[in-house]
């Protein structure tokens, strides 16, 4: 969950920046879980709550469901919290990463890619991906 947050701040910087921020924050203290996630969003500029509410209250991994077809990407979130809309990055170009901002409704992007098969999701998310048929 702290990997798949580092990724969406996308700064490395900033991150190591809110990780020593907690530390010198909450030093010696007795901490409430959601004083951290209130700190890091807060650090962050980015409200995590809902990454936070999947990830950290509810044991389903989210499901990037996809469709590639006539150079376009139809994607969404499934198996998740009501309101996920956590980005993603994923290939829409050959070996190029993008990142996408999925909910659940169904979204498309235009792709350039010689095959579905060249669709990627980032490993560093912790997500799963699924190609589904048109019309599901």
């Amino acid at each position: 969950m702290l990997h798949t947050s580092r990724q969406i701040v996308d700064n490395d910087e900033k991150w190591r920046g809110i990780l020593r921020g907690l530390n010198a924050t909450f030093h010696h203290q007795t901490v409430m879980g959601k004083q951290v996630e209130d700190y890091i969003s807060e650090q962050a500029g980015i409200d995590l709550t809902r990454v936070y509410d999947q990830y950290l209250r509810d044991v389903r991994i989210p499901v990037l469901e996809y469709r590639v077809a006539n150079g376009s990407l139809q994607y969404r979130w499934s198996n998740v919290v009501s309101g996920f809309d956590m980005p993603v990055e994923v290939t829409l170009a050959k070996d190029r990463y993008s990142v996408i901002r999925p909910t659940e409704r169904w979204q498309s992007v235009k792709i350039d890619l010689a095959s579905p098969a060249d669709f990627k999701v980032d490993v560093n998310y912790y997500v799963t991906s699924k190609e589904v048929p048109p019309g599901s």
